[in-house]
């Protein structure tokens, strides 16, 4: 049944559409039609004004041989009597078309026309040539025979049959142009015909075929909505069409499968409630430890994956763009390569540094502890600064009470905490403005700080300013590890880093470390 309604609404749509691109198809013919007529009729119109210049400047030559003898302007009327030929023979060519797209009413004339006017031109340069061979010494201004050519025939004949062919013609454009108008109005208005016969049809035919689907969709949303709420008993007990009863016959078997399973279910939940609850006891442990575990394995994962992206995309473009080289020079290789290398380098280092930032997590960093006198331990380093920058005020400033300060240190592990502390100092202030490095024994402890008068960071950033891949708001550069790698190695060595910062007035980053007492 409802196959059927749905055919019938088919077939009408489809009929309507058949229509439809019948009479676009027709009116596409008629339109191209008389678009190349009309294309014929301005390319007749050309050649006819083409003609008419061409004869006039041919008719000017030929005076001018009468003028100053036999030989003037002989290669110049040649090319003018070809170009009138050619003309001539266009034109025919563009009329005999017409004639057979538009008919014998409306070009009667044009080709006996034309034949005229070859004939009139033929005939005053025919004219023209026997003045010339006359030798007639008269005056010319007194010769009547080319005072007739000249006002009569070229004037009058000539004059009223070109006139003539593009009156004809703009008579012709001027009625081709009417009917494109008439077939353009004819479009428009089918067009809206069509509109007003067909939204109507299907707009009445869509509610009529939703009215048909609607009142089976609701009677099995009822039912639906019975068994969600747990009654089923409440079949659909109404006649449907032939596509819906199959669904209403299964869905009252559905409802009775649940009731049996309802009852069955509520026996096994009791059970199994029983069992959950003593396996989730067990389960939370465990799942507590592999959460530990997972998360820093999917930290460092993200970790590796985000920052592993930029080099291995340089890498990659570097390749490809060298290999798509026609001749690529040694150069180009050394450039590519240098650039593999450089970003190779980067990858090793972030490598590096990920693992011992896991390492430390993992409480697995090796460290090689000797006992070391702080203080030429701290000149040399900040003296290594000093000449690096050499035009930069870099103090270092020693408390008398740190001589002979003794701390158990890995010394490669500590030199790379203080580089990391003193190149963000040097980076992130002024570079004309001062760094100062403090040492001074407080209790059991030694503390180093190190002071920028830089910009200073915002309690925002500080926050998590020891967290990985942290950067500072205002600087892009390096990756946001050397603060987390620099704090896992003094947390690695029992001691803690801190930092103090307040907006234009710079930053002081604190390394505490235990005093190694000595007997």
């Amino acid at each position: 049944m409802y196959k059927r309604k749905l055919f019938y609404f088919g077939l009408t749509t489809a009929l309507i559409l058949i229509l439809a691109l019948t009479f676009t198809a027709v009116l596409a013919h008629l339109t191209r039609a008389n678009l190349n007529q009309s294309n014929i009729a301005q390319s007749l119109l050309v050649e006819h004004e083409k003609l008419s210049s061409i004869s006039y400047r041919l008719f000017k030559q030929l005076t001018d041989e009468l003028i100053f003898g036999n030989n003037a302007n002989q290669a110049f009327v040649r090319n003018k009597q070809a170009l009138i030929e050619k003309s001539i023979e266009n034109i025919r060519q563009l009329e005999l078309e017409q004639r057979e797209a538009l008919g014998i009413k409306f070009t009667q004339g044009s080709v006996e026309d034309t034949d005229e006017l070859e004939n009139i031109i033929n005939s005053i340069v025919e004219e023209f040539r026997t003045l010339v061979l006359n030798g007639n010494a008269t005056p010319l201004s007194q010769q009547e025979g080319l005072r007739s050519l000249l006002e009569v025939t070229i004037d009058n004949q000539f004059r009223e049959a070109i006139n003539s062919a593009v009156n004809r013609q703009s008579r012709v454009v001027s009625a081709i142009n009417a009917r494109i108008d008439t077939l353009n109005t004819a479009i428009v208005w089918f067009a809206l015909g069509l509109g007003a016969l067909s939204i109507p049809l299907i707009i009445y035919g869509c509610y009529w075929l939703f009215n048909q689907l609607y009142q089976p969709l609701i009677l099995i949303r009822g039912a639906t909505d019975a068994m969600i709420a747990g009654h089923y008993d409440t079949p659909i007990s109404t006649k449907l069409d032939d596509e819906f009863e199959g669904l209403a016959r299964s869905i009252n078997q559905l409802a009775a499968r649940l009731r049996e399973h309802e009852h069955s279910e509520t026996k096994s939940r009791k059970h199994l409630e029983f069992e959950v609850e003593q396996r989730t006891r067990d389960l939370t442990q465990a799942n507590l430890k592999l959460t530990n575990i997972d998360s820093r394995r999917r930290q460092f994962i993200a970790d590796v994956s985000h920052e592993l992206r930029t080099p291995l995309t340089i890498i990659r473009g570097e390749a490809q763009v060298t290999l798509r080289l026609q001749a690529a020079s040694e150069a180009d290789y050394k450039e590519t390569l240098t650039v593999i290398l450089e970003q190779s380098i980067n990858l090793s280092r972030l490598v590096d540094d990920l693992l011992l930032l896991t390492r430390a997590e993992m409480n697995q960093l090796h460290l090689e502890f000797i006992a070391t006198d702080i203080q030429p331990f701290l000149r040399a380093e900040v003296s290594k600064w000093q000449r690096r920058y050499e035009n930069r005020d870099i103090e270092l400033h020693i408390d008398g009470k740190v001589k002979h300060a003794m701390v158990m240190i890995d010394k490669p592990r500590m030199q790379q905490v203080v580089s990391i502390l003193m190149d963000n100092a040097t980076k992130y202030s002024p570079a004309t403005s001062a760094v100062k490095v403090n040492v001074e024994i407080i209790k059991d402890s030694v503390l180093i700080h190190i002071r920028d008068f830089g910009e200073g960071i915002s309690a925002t950033e500080i926050e998590n300013i020891f967290e990985r891949f942290v950067r500072f708001s205002k600087h892009s550069e390096g990756l946001g590890l050397g603060l987390p790698i620099a704090k896992a190695i003094v947390e690695a060595h029992d001691g803690h880093i801190t930092v103090e910062s307040l907006p234009s007035e710079g930053s002081i980053f604190s390394i505490t470390l235990p005093l190694e007492h000595t007997k």
